[in-house]
């Protein structure tokens, strides 16, 4: 008697198996698996704010809301405008567990922290992400934003904590929310978990993507409060200003 059938074909050896682009379905270019012209298509952050990242049409600049009213966080660190293929790509990692976009994401993240690592940004000592609310962490089996901080942790070699942060209201989805509501819809929808202790730490926010920066706001301020000495946010995406095309 055979345990297992008899197969006279290839075995399959994935170490030496080329990476498929999951865009274009081309051959990659290395180990990522994304070729050369898909990269490069990609909606690429060009000028921004430098403080929340907002699309802006030049170099070096503040926009009038940082200006007016500086938020609780130093910067928001995004590689990539939230429009398409990116918007296709998140909205497929966090609504139909399509995970593959969400690693390869994650790495383009974690290649553009690592440039600005080298350039001028400090390392952070713990990486945490955005909680998500119960109701909607049961619905979708998973949180986004915990998955993206567990796989930069591995690549940049950085702490994370999915526990530190608490999300004590269910808010509700944020997307028919203008500015203001989502601000209000944010006040003590966040929480520290009970005996953490951040005195004098440099914290990274981790989202997907920053729109009116409102829960980055009200989790920046609350970190603060509680004693750390820095928060920078990072996410793949950053939206424009409603009706801005730029």
């Amino acid at each position: 008697m055979r345990c297992q059938p008899r197969y006279e074909g290839p075995v399959y050896n994935w170490l030496n198996n080329e990476q498929s682009c999951l865009l274009c379905d081309e051959t990659a270019d290395d180990a990522t698996p994304l070729c050369i012209a898909c990269e490069t298509e990609l909606p690429w952050l060009g000028d921004h704010c430098q403080s929340c990242a907002l699309p802006l049409p030049g170099s070096g600049m503040t926009c009038g809301q940082c200006l007016v009213q500086p938020p609780a966080f130093e910067q928001v660190v995004a590689p990539f405008t939230y429009s398409f293929p990116i918007d296709s790509l998140i909205t497929r990692f966090k609504h139909s567990a399509k995970w593959p976009f969400g690693h390869l994401l994650a790495e383009l993240l974690a290649q553009a922290l690592q440039h600005r690592f080298t350039d001028d940004l400090p390392r952070p000592d713990l990486l945490v992400p955005v909680p998500l609310a119960t109701r909607r962490l049961r619905q979708r089996g998973f949180n986004q934003a915990a998955m993206l901080a567990r796989w930069l942790s591995t690549r940049l070699d950085l702490p994370w904590d999915e526990r530190l942060l608490l999300r004590t209201q269910d808010t509700g989805a944020q997307q028919t929310l203008n500015a203001s509501e989502r601000r209000k819809n944010m006040c003590n929808a966040f929480a520290l978990a009970p005996g953490a202790s951040i005195l004098g730490q440099h914290l990274a926010l981790v989202d997907d993507v920053l729109t009116t920066g409102a829960t980055a706001q009200a989790l920046a301020r609350l970190l603060m409060d509680a004693g750390a000495a820095r928060v920078d946010v990072y996410c793949l995406a950053r939206t424009p200003k409603p009706g801005d095309t730029t």
